[in-house]
């Protein structure tokens, strides 16, 4: 196998094959692709760690399969005191479904990680699996005082990881960490991202195990099976909202996020029952305030 950097004539092999890398891994279907066609432009994106996996014919002589590939970005941590502190992230990182499991994943994942530690990269936050990324040195961010802007401050967050590239670069610090705005592109453009979709041929979404927790992109309530689903106009599952919030391509309720917060408080016994401690209504509240915001209903 050869790694080297992705260029233009590369860029629709590598997207087809980060979607199917990631269709129905980490939630119904994936928006990766997407997020990788319009992170090429965007200011922080790393040009001289976009790399792709190939396949190698043994002479050099013509170009092999794309088998994987893996992007970084910059990215920060808001500090406790407000400041914000420096950071990156990486990923998508792709390995075709013919060719995983066999150790390419973590090989090309550790050429990346050297040559990002040699750019100067002091500290990588990222979301996926410990089981993976731990044969890399990754470990829980909460380990290291760094919070997910979506979960409880005292959470211990299964999907949420980083290390430390350079000892010392992050010291002592604790703070909270969202990931770059360019992450969300697929939520904030729904119809330009449907357009992009359309080019690749059809695939079934689908809830599977062991993918990450989903949310109603309006109430907050955990989807985690086709029933709990909204509906599009034309009937189809909706999997960004609840059947609650959303029926045949519109939302059941006409409100601002604040009422909507209002209103799910009053469910807040329940909400108790997942929970490592319990909240007062005014608690959870407080917690909504600050995660309502990144639901794509409410996103500005």
């Amino acid at each position: 196998m050869i790694i080297r950097l992705e260029q233009p004539k590369d860029y629709r092999e590598v997207e087809n094959l980060t979607r199917e890398a990631f269709w129905n891994i980490y939630r119904p279907g994936c928006t990766e692709h997407y997020v990788l066609n319009q992170y090429r432009t965007n200011p922080d994106f790393i040009s001289e760690l976009d790399f792709v996996m190939e396949e190698d014919d043994g002479e050099h002589q013509s170009p092999g399969k794309i088998i994987g590939h893996v992007m970084f970005s910059k990215a920060e941590i808001t500090l406790d005191d407000g400041t914000v502190f420096p950071s990156w992230t990486f990923g998508p990182i792709s390995i075709h479904p013919d060719y995983k499991r066999k150790g390419y994943g973590l090989k090309l994942l550790q050429y990346a990680l050297e040559a990002a530690k040699e750019m100067g990269i002091g500290l990588l936050q990222m979301e996926g699996n410990i089981e993976f990324y731990k044969h890399a040195g990754v470990n829980l961010a909460s380990k290291m005082k760094i919070h997910y802007h979506a979960e409880p401050r005292e959470s211990e967050v299964p999907y949420f990881l980083a290390q430390e590239l350079i000892p010392g670069y992050w010291g002592n610090r604790e703070g909270t960490y969202c990931p770059p705005k360019g992450y969300f592109v697929a939520d904030e453009n729904p119809e330009a991202f449907e357009a992009y979709e359309a080019t690749f041929p059809k695939k079934e979404k689908a809830f599977q195990e062991g993918q990450l927790p989903q949310f109603c992109q309006s109430c907050g309530m955990p989807l985690t099976r086709i029933e709990d689903c909204g509906t599009n106009e034309d009937g189809s599952t909706n999997f960004d909202y609840c059947q609650y919030c959303y029926k045949d391509g519109r939302f059941l309720q006409d409100c601002t996020m604040d009422e909507m917060i209002e209103h799910c408080a009053q469910f807040v016994d329940e909400v108790n029952k997942q929970m490592p401690k319990p909240m007062t209504k005014e608690e959870y509240k407080q917690m909504m305030q600050g995660f309502f915001p990144m639901l794509k209903r409410w996103r500005k």
